[in-house]
């Protein structure tokens, strides 16, 4: 009876990690996102960051993002942020984890576009995040099966 209801504890923890937190991610317009999918050059002296997630785990878990401290909103599963910033120098992207802000410095030359994947990882008692800078070509395939989210408000 005690292993029954220790099993019925452990798949009850296991729903409630997976449900998460659910809040709204307000999304742009279909032209807003068809347009960022062309994937153009960025205006003259920036570089264009794309900023998504991919993942299956964790759909309903939000986490801020911030590109130089400056948030760019809350993400969500199956959605990514375009921006623009300064071209010829190095962009730190954040992202909000269970215990602290995870980090990635990418230097980024003008005219050219960025691609950062959020990564959510699914632990036993927490819901982490962490970033990967990838390649065009993937960051291109990935992000043009996603939709556009509009840039928002993060936590405190």
């Amino acid at each position: 009876m005690m292993q029954l209801n220790f099993r019925i504890f452990v798949l009850a923890l296991a729903a409630l990690m997976l449900t998460g937190c659910a809040s709204v991610v307000n999304m742009a317009s279909k032209e807003e996102s068809d347009k960022a999918r062309q994937f153009n050059a960025p205006s003259a002296g920036r570089s264009g960051l794309y900023v998504y997630r991919d993942s299956p785990l964790g759909t309903d878990v939000k986490r801020d993002i911030r590109v130089d401290g400056k948030c760019l909103g809350k993400s969500a599963a199956d959605v990514f942020f375009y921006t623009e910033v300064e071209g010829g120098r190095s962009h730190t992207i954040q992202t909000a984890s269970e215990f602290s802000p995870n980090g990635l410095e990418v230097f980024m030359e003008a005219g050219k576009n960025y691609f950062v994947k959020q990564v959510i990882k699914m632990g036993l008692l927490y819901t982490g995040a962490d970033l990967e800078h990838v390649n065009e070509e993937k960051g291109k395939a990935d992000v043009s099966k996603l939709n556009m989210a509009q840039p928002g408000t993060c936590s405190k």
